[in-house]
């Protein structure tokens, strides 16, 4: 007991230090959490047709990942789609998050998972890009991410990063109440958590997650009806890529981070890239 007392004198007198803008440590935060520069694959000589760019966890080069302002300036800037990352609280309430831990963006102790809704919302974001310009910002619900879409061109894509499987429906629900069903993508590295949305609904479309593109992989997705897969860039070679292009299977690869690589891709015949640094 006494030692939890001390920690909690301790934050509360290094707080107003590390949050006041003329300290030092606030200003070096501020100098390793500076918006980095996006780079329009329009200026591109080589492609020609349209590729489809997915925001990865928002436009995170601009604000802090997996905010509501990260996800509308990706309705701004007109991606293809926007990808999120959402876990539930100790009170099963979806919140977008992909850290497991709480203090990679808000400096708490403790788990998302093991941390109720009211205690996670009171939390602000003290790290991500342009931080500082959003005082106040608070973790979104998954319910305010899918606002974000209603009425625009730019797709929800929602990753189910928990392990839960009976909570999946509302996830679907969600979907729905926003009138969303026909825009949205739900995505999971977890193959048994993509058979139990498609039991719940037959057209919704799915993303398969996965690194290297294997044909196990391949035949996964396809057995599931509507699934494309979705692969890490970085594991995969242009053997691989082909692979899953040629048997008909939906492909995109994560995360493209320059124009030439996009280009590359492009020559392979991807049309579908998850990106941090590039815009359409």
């Amino acid at each position: 007991m006494f030692m939890k007392w001390i920690n909690r004198l301790i934050t509360v007198a290094l707080v107003p230090i590390l949050m006041n803008p003329a300290s030092p440590v606030f200003l070096l935060r501020q100098a390793l959490n500076q918006p980095k520069e996006l780079y329009s694959i329009a200026d591109s000589a080589v492609i020609e047709e349209e590729m489809h760019i997915t925001a990865h966890r928002g436009v995170n080069a601009e604000a802090p990942e997996n905010t509501l302002p990260a996800y509308q300036k990706a309705v701004e800037y007109g991606y293809y789609s926007a990808e999120c990352d959402i876990k539930l609280t100790s009170d099963n309430q979806w919140v977008l998050a992909h850290d497991s831990l709480l203090g990679t963006r808000f400096w708490q102790k403790g788990l998302v998972s093991r941390t109720d809704f009211d205690s996670i919302r009171s939390y602000t974001y003290k790290n991500g890009a342009n931080f500082w310009l959003y005082p106040d910002l608070r973790i979104p619900t998954l319910d305010e991410f899918l606002d974000v879409f209603v009425g625009s061109k730019t797709r929800p894509q929602i990753e189910i990063k928990t392990s839960d499987y009976d909570m999946l429906y509302t996830v679907i629900d969600a979907v729905r109440a926003k009138g969303l069903a026909k825009q949205a993508i739900i995505i999971s590295f977890d193959l048994k958590q993509l058979q139990i949305l498609r039991e719940y609904d037959a057209d919704i479309e799915l993303w398969y997650l996965c690194y290297g593109i294997t044909q196990k992989k391949i035949d996964e997705a396809k057995s599931l009806g509507n699934c494309w897969l979705s692969a890490d860039f970085a594991t995969n070679t242009e053997k691989s890529i082909s692979r899953a292009l040629s048997q008909g299977v939906g492909l995109s690869v994560w995360t493209v981070d320059s124009v030439k690589d996009a280009e590359r891709m492009y020559k392979l015949g991807m049309r579908y890239i998850e990106t941090d640094r590039l815009r359409p």
